[in-house]
């Protein structure tokens, strides 16, 4: 019997979910001159409104995860595409910084757990020789998502006001939710459109009574310390591309607005990249040398790379070199995000979830330092240097703590 393939549209969704929700996420950082104007906010203010959605997706990471394991992840990615569409639209509405400060502290409350819940259903959905390149290839449709949003944001500025556009990217999000509660199912074997060939490539048991969560072991756990510690020294990077990166290229560059939404989506592009073939490269190095080399290598390789970029953008004089110098800097540290979800499902097992979850929220950690960092810096110094130094010596930090990382020590043990 020849296998089905409907673990390929299930990762197709996967790829939308992502899009779709980076598409929401990167919209405030384009329009964020224009509402700066319109709200008479300053630079450091600017920097809290970003942090205000990462740190509630930080710190309701790891809840969301637990429900993805409890739950599974048809119910919690509905809910979740509902929740941040449903808010992408109320913050055209937003009247003045506090306000936009609430609507997206709740954005982040909502999106919280999207990835914790792809990474269960690809645990269930994927055989394990595939998921480093489906982790690769959803982070790759996130940064496109994102890199689409920077000059469609910008034509939208140009016939609509900020307030208009926003209810626009929220509406994508309910058509998602819709048609991922329709098809998907939680256990493979539960869907119609997958034959008992696709069932025994994909190789999963059925699925059993969620046990409990050795919390106490995960909290001991040097190994997940520092997959943890990694991962914030990797987004904090990521979070300058998200956030601060057209103003940069507006103020420090010198471009004009319509070069802007170009530029800041090259990083967003390079991250698209450098997280395929990061996932890619994972799973090659993997079959060959094993997962405890294959996994580290992208991210041992890539980070420093990142970081000499990181370097070369704040040296050059030529405005077009530092923005290609920062496109690199950002598509060599995605080499080593892609696996690090792979190692979530090495080490986590049927709690995969709980610790995708625990390494996101330190990432997102990472991704709350970074915009209030540059908005200190700005509002002290006006210097624009120092916070993308800062970028660099955190590129450094995560490739030390890769070497920390061992895909081969799980924190699952009966």
């Amino acid at each position: 019997m020849r296998p089905t393939r409907a673990r390929r549209t299930m990762l197709a969704f996967a790829l939308g979910a992502m899009a779709v929700a980076y598409l929401d996420r990167v919209c405030i950082s384009t329009a964020a001159p224009a509402i700066k104007a319109d709200l008479g906010l300053d630079d450091a203010q600017m920097g809290y409104v970003f942090s205000a959605f990462t740190l509630a997706y930080a710190l309701f990471e790891v809840p969301s995860g637990w429900l993805a394991d409890r739950f599974g992840a048809r119910l919690m990615l509905t809910r979740i595409v509902l929740w941040w569409s449903a808010l992408t639209a109320a913050t055209g509405a937003a009247q003045g910084f506090a306000s936009l400060v609430a609507l997206r502290w709740l954005f982040g409350m909502g999106e919280a757990g999207v990835l914790p819940s792809l990474t269960r259903a690809f645990g269930r959905w994927l055989p394990v020789r595939e998921r480093g390149g489906a982790f690769g290839l959803t982070l790759m449709a996130a940064a496109l998502g994102g890199a689409a949003t920077q000059p469609l944001v910008v034509a939208l500025l140009g016939r609509f006001s900020w307030r208009q556009a926003f209810p626009i990217f929220g509406a994508v999000g309910i058509v998602y939710a819709a048609a991922w509660f329709a098809w998907f199912r939680d256990d493979p074997r539960a869907h119609r459109s997958v034959n008992a060939a696709e069932l025994a490539a994909i190789g999963t048991d059925p699925p059993s009574a969620h046990p409990a969560v050795p919390w106490g072991r995960l909290v001991r756990s040097r190994n997940l310390a520092a997959l943890c510690a990694m991962y914030f020294g990797a987004i904090y990077g990521w979070y300058f591309y998200l956030t601060w990166l057209p103003t940069y290229l507006l103020r420090a560059r010198g471009f004009d607005l319509t070069a802007v939404g170009w530029l800041a989506a090259l990083p967003l592009l390079g991250i698209a990249t450098g997280s395929l073939v990061g996932g890619l490269l994972a799973d090659v190095l993997t079959r060959r040398w094993g997962a405890r080399i294959g996994l580290r290598t992208p991210g041992v390789v890539g980070l420093p790379l990142a970081a000499l970029a990181i370097v070369a953008a704040v040296l050059a004089q030529d405005p077009r070199t530092s923005a290609y110098c920062l496109a690199a800097a950002a598509g060599l540290a995605a080499l080593g995000v892609a696996p690090g979800w792979s190692v979530c499902l090495a080490i986590g097992g049927r709690h995969a979830g709980v610790v995708s979850g625990a390494m996101n929220t330190f990432g997102n950690l990472g991704g709350v330092a970074s915009p209030v960092v540059v908005g200190w810096c700005l509002t002290l110094w006006g210097s624009w240097e120092a916070p993308l130094y800062t970028v660099a010596g955190f590129y450094l930090f995560a490739a030390l703590c890769w070497l920390g990382v061992d895909p081969t020590e799980p924190v699952d043990i009966p």
